[in-house]
């Protein structure tokens, strides 16, 4: 008898690498998402599918659930900026009603999606209790999740938390992004021949690929209760923490081309290392990839034609054009009607 695992966001870029290897795992799935990027997920009797919002979901949505990968989120910085009051309605109060709806109805452990980005601009090397400095709406709204989370912990609910404070992913998924570091210098010099570098490429980040993130939520849901339950893991590797220079250097050879660079934006105020021993030695979680074989996975599916960049696989672009759809259609159509 297959578990049934519940993942919000479950068509994102994550959820979309994802689903199909917790079936692969012996689980069953059932995706809540919106779909605004479309369904990325294939059909399978092991998989069901569920259009909502993540802020409308019912106890009846986790219904006979083992455990809930919370996923849903408006993802990354800027787009966290767009409006940063819904930014906090989603990444963070959506997630603790939801926190709150698994321990009421007895799942047994609830994963939540949270990002390294809550460590903001700090030096030295970064593990789970370092102090945190988010300085953007999106990382807010990580660690408010995280603090609600523990508070369900500490207030003895049976539900077994777990934060995982994920690195920054790369990687082919289908739901693809070209607004990430690894995916974008690659289309850059896949495009241009020279990689998009933003201000001043010292600044430090950790990376992961988009499999082996998946890989550890598998053994999170595989470990033993104790070994998870009220714990936060940073999620990577120490030898993926790279300085932005660095990696576009990785990056372009990986895909065999000449090192070349075009800056652009402003100078980012977002720099940090992490460690991930804890990751390691409590679930035993290595990583299978690099940003080299990344960066050549992308850039061979460019080349056939298997993935294209369009403005679905621009985050911001994308969210912003929804916006202006709305903006329109409350214009044309105030009582909800076109004719």
């Amino acid at each position: 008898m297959r578990k049934l695992v519940v993942v919000t966001g479950g068509s994102g870029y994550i959820g979309s690498v994802l689903c199909p290897l917790l079936v692969e795992a012996g689980y069953r799935v059932r995706v809540l998402d919106r779909f605004f990027f479309g369904n990325t997920i294939p059909d399978s009797e092991n998989i069901e599918k569920i259009k909502i919002d993540s802020r409308q979901i019912m106890q009846s949505h986790l219904q006979g659930a083992y455990a809930v990968l919370d996923l849903a989120a408006l993802s990354n910085d800027p787009a966290g900026e767009l409006d940063p009051v819904k930014t906090l309605d989603i990444n963070y109060r959506a997630r603790r009603r939801l926190q709150e709806l698994a321990s009421d109805i007895g799942v047994e452990r609830y994963i939540l999606a949270s990002s390294c980005s809550i460590y903001g601009f700090q030096d030295g090397i970064l593990d789970e209790n370092s102090p945190t400095n988010p300085l953007t709406t999106y990382a807010e709204a990580n660690l408010r999740a995280e603090e609600s989370a523990l508070q369900l912990h500490a207030n003895g609910t049976d539900l077994a938390v777990t934060l995982f404070r994920q690195a920054t992913m790369y990687g082919l998924s289908p739901r693809m992004r070209f607004d990430i570091a690894v995916n974008g210098m690659t289309l850059g010099m896949w495009q241009n021949g020279t990689i998009p570098m933003l201000r001043d490429g010292t600044q430090w980040r950790p990376f992961i690929h988009i499999r082996d993130t998946s890989k550890a939520f598998i053994l999170a849901l595989n470990a033993k209760r104790e070994l998870i339950a009220g714990e936060r893991f940073n999620v990577g590797c120490k030898e993926q923490n790279y300085q932005i220079m660095q990696l576009g250097e990785l990056v372009a050879e990986g895909i065999g081309k000449k090192f070349d660079f075009t800056w652009y934006g402003d100078p980012d105020h977002r720099s940090y290392q992490v460690n991930f021993d804890k990751v390691k030695d409590v679930l035993g979680f290595t990583p299978d990839w690099t940003p080299l074989e990344g960066a050549k996975e992308i850039a061979d599916a460019l080349e056939s034609g298997t993935v294209k960049p369009d403005i679905y696989t621009k985050t911001l672009a994308w969210y912003t054009e929804l916006i202006e759809w709305e903006k329109r259609m409350k214009d044309l159509a105030p009582d909800g009607n076109i004719l």
